[in-house]
């Protein structure tokens, strides 16, 4: 019998898996499109309700958005880190007035931050509000809101401030539903009726003072102090006095005439009790008097110093205490908090003052500390030591320095003056300063800081120098490596700080090791510092950068020599090579361009004030090196830094050509 053999199949396994990737593709392409479609409309319909929003309310020009920008570089505005939705909209004191529009902040659906304080903002909270269910963060604290309390439905907020406000009706028992708040606060408004036992163990910050509650206070409350009731005269039990709901007994008009004359064994020793609990109060208040009167001659006393962030020299310490900040600044000095025109801030000095801070470094004019406001602003403030000008001199100082505005320039955004305490606030660069970064643990873990970053840092710096000089007339007088900060926006790689502020400092109290190793030879007082003197600091400036050396003479290993003489020491040898730094040796073909630069930083070094070029001339040379211009932007020579926001060119001074480096 013949068997018969069953033919192999066709092997078909490539041709089947080609039509698998073949059908699915369209699917994938499809579901990318609609992905990117639907992020696309989400943010469109985000710009409108924005566009809306702001076009509807009395404003601060400063939040005067350009609908021809993208939403996510608007003032007060964040976006997510793929810039899909907004997640946080601050836009604190400025001059809103009104009701708010529906259909426009309400439509936000990934917000997670939301502060509209210091408004004049009024009527209820829009009912799109609910939509929020993201929002984390609600500042509503000093407006005109009105209406019952209606954010019982906001499950995730964690801190939520409406103080300020008129708010009534009852404070609802839904606020338990709030379990992962901290802070709630509802003081100064007018909410009415008992207040709700709230179980939230997360809660840690709680006030409703000064508000119509009344009633007995529940035992869940007992943590809180008695400023966080006080205000509510109906308001009693623990922490404030008890409840006392007994009423006296009926009076009993069957007496006879004969027994109302006549005093039972009871009244008598009724009114033997009554005198000693007399007695007694009496005694108390005389206590209670002697301890205000004491309390009262303590608070005259002058206020504690300033205290180091978590009460040390750690720099990693953190506060939360109002004393951080508040120094000598006695009650007549709140609110003095100066900030200038333009600012992009609006908070005030008691915000200030609640801040936790750290202790970012001590510096020759003072301490940097790190300040997160409760809203998550984060900024830099300074408090200067030894400071010798008078408040009329700082003030005028402080007007000049607050328009210097360059993006190669740190701006100062306000500041502080009491007799014990001066303060001033910058923005908070996250990204390091020179010196770290250049002299940071040089051990295997270490990424060096190659030459195109160098040469670009070095680039900023000097156009943010000739901005102070030309446009601004301010000498800088304090120029190092620690107050070059570094952006994280590569085509701006640093700023310069700390300008100006010499001048506020006197002789005496400013010793030279202000700028020990930077400081002009002619200078024998830093707050007599010069143009030219600037001059100089920016050429030792360059030569820590060319050879990895900080301009002290420890770094050096020689005693009684600076930087520049080391230099010219090694070049006088002909040891050239051994001056620059070793993290640079790995580079190719750009040796060249480091001995232009070495050029330049010595012609800025030179002894003679007039031989050395001006800022802007140092920067039109940076720039005319020898080098290919590159992708990243950092030769921009048509930016001329020498020129004003007007565009203006300003008078020319004495051009110097670049010199040999033999000395």
């Amino acid at each position: 019998m013949a068997i018969s053999r069953r033919k192999p199949p066709k092997e078909t396994t490539p041709l089947l898996v080609a039509s698998k990737t073949t059908t699915f593709l369209p699917i994938i392409v499809f579901s990318l499109f609609t992905l990117l479609h639907r992020v696309t409309s989400d943010l469109t319909q985000q710009t409108q309700a924005l566009q809306t929003f702001i076009s509807k309310l009395p404003h601060d020009s400063r939040y005067s958005w350009n609908p021809s920008e993208f939403i996510c570089d608007w003032r007060g505005v964040t976006c997510d880190a793929t810039n899909s939705s907004v997640i946080r909209l601050r836009l604190p004191a400025a001059r809103l007035v009104g009701k708010i529009p529906p259909n426009t902040i309400g439509t936000l659906s990934h917000l997670r931050t939301l502060s509209l304080r210091s408004n004049a903002l009024t009527g209820g909270i829009p009912s799109d509000f609910s939509n929020l269910l993201s929002l984390r963060n609600l500042y509503l604290q000093n407006n005109v809101f009105s209406g019952e309390f209606p954010f019982a439905e906001f499950t995730g907020l964690e801190r939520l401030d409406i103080s300020g406000n008129r708010f009534s009706g009852e404070i609802p028992l839904s606020v338990n539903n709030l379990q992962n708040l901290t802070n709630l606060l509802l003081h100064n408004n007018e909410f009415s009726g008992p207040l709700p036992s709230l179980h939230v163990d997360s809660l840690v910050d709680f006030n409703v003072s000064s508000n119509k509650l009344d009633g007995s206070i529940p035992t869940s409350f007992s943590k809180f102090p008695v400023s966080a009731f006080s205000g509510n005269i109906n308001l009693c039990g623990n922490p404030l006095p008890s409840c006392n709901n007994t009423s006296p007994p009926p009076i009993n008009r069957r007496d006879s005439k004969s027994e109302s004359n006549k005093l039972p064994t009871g009244a008598i020793a009724g009114i033997a009790v009554g005198s000693a609990l007399i007695l007694a109060l009496l005694l108390l208040i005389l206590l209670l008097c002697l301890r205000r009167k004491k309390t009262t001659q303590q608070s005259k006393q002058p206020p504690k110093p300033l205290a180091t962030a978590a009460g040390g020299s750690n720099a990693g310490g953190n506060s939360s205490s109002k004393d951080e900040f508040s120094g000598g600044a006695t009650e007549g000095d709140k609110n003095k908090l100066v900030f200038f025109e333009g600012g992009i801030y609006g908070f005030d000095l008691e915000d200030l003052l609640r801040a936790s801070a750290e202790v970012l470094g001590k510096g020759s004019i003072g301490t940097a500390y790190k300040a997160v406001l409760e809203e998550g602003t984060t900024v830099v403030v300074k408090r200067l030591k030894d400071v010798a000008a008078t408040k009329k001199e700082f003030e005028s100082q402080m007007e000049v320095l607050g328009k210097m505005e360059n993006e190669n320039v740190v701006p100062l955004r306000a500041y502080y003056y009491s007799k014990d305490e001066k303060l001033i606030v910058l923005d908070y660069m996250p990204a390091a300063s020179l010196s770290a970064l250049l002299h940071g643990s040089r051990g295997s873990g270490r990424t060096p800081l190659d030459w195109d970053r160098r040469i670009g840092i070095a680039l900023s710096a000097a156009r943010g120098v000739a901005y102070l000089h030309v446009v601004g007339r301010v000498v800088h007088g304090n120029i190092k490596s620690s107050n070059i900060l570094l952006r994280q926006d590569a085509h701006r790689d640093a700023s310069v700080s700390d300008f100006g502020l010499h001048t506020l400092f006197s002789g005496l109290s400013s010793p030279n090791n202000r700028v020990t190793g930077y400081r002009a030879p002619e200078v024998l007082e830093p707050r007599k510092a010069t143009f030219k003197s600037d001059v100089y600091s920016f050429g030792v400036l360059l030569l820590e950068l060319l050879t990895g050396k900080a301009p002290n003479q420890a770094s050096l290993g020689e005693e009684g020599i600076d930087l520049p003489r080391w230099v010219q020491s090694v070049v006088r040898e002909e040891w050239t090579a051994e001056v620059f730094d070793v993290e640079l040796v790995r580079y190719q073909n750009i040796e060249e361009e480091m001995v232009q630069l070495l050029q330049i930083a010595m012609a800025c070094v030179s002894t003679v004030p007039d031989q050395r070029p001006a800022m802007q001339e140092v920067v039109r040379m940076m720039e005319d090196m020898n080098r290919a211009e590159t992708d990243d932007g950092l030769r921009q020579s048509s930016d001329d830094p020498s020129k004003g926001s007007d565009g203006h060119t300003p008078p020319t001074e004495t051009r110097n050509s670049p010199i040999t480096v033999t000395p």
